[in-house]
């Protein structure tokens, strides 16, 4: 698979240039964001509740985790369901989109957490 960013044009990429003004960064950013990756690998296992995606994504603060689950929802990853209950309860969960995008996040995922110790491990 040629992976260069010659090869790449399909994507927005001309004449080996990355444009600043390409769309594709702005959805990379909310993807690739440290939040963002956390809760969409959080919500590959199953559908969680926000005290439970607090719990699982440990060390985000509410603030975030809103804002995070705001831009997700907003970019079409993550579904926000309500429920008339009470107390009321909201759930989160990948959409179709989600769940397509997290097929290849997740062996990135796989592979950093493989190789983290050896690639840190210099720096300690």
């Amino acid at each position: 698979m040629n992976t260069s960013i010659q090869s790449m044009n399909g994507f927005g990429f001309t004449d080996g240039v990355l444009p600043s003004a390409c769309p594709s960064r702005i959805v990379l950013n909310h993807v690739t964001s440290t939040w963002g990756v956390l809760v969409l690998v959080a919500l590959s296992q199953s559908d969680l509740r926000w005290g439970e995606l607090r719990r699982t994504v440990q060390g985000i603060s509410e603030k975030m985790l809103a804002q995070t689950l705001k831009t997700l929802e907003r970019d079409g990853f993550v579904l926000r369901t309500a429920q008339s209950s009470i107390p009321p309860r909201v759930d989160y969960s990948l959409t179709d989109r989600g769940r397509d995008l997290t097929e290849h996040l997740l062996p990135l995922m796989s592979w950093i957490a493989d190789n983290a110790d050896e690639i840190l491990e210099p720096q300690a």
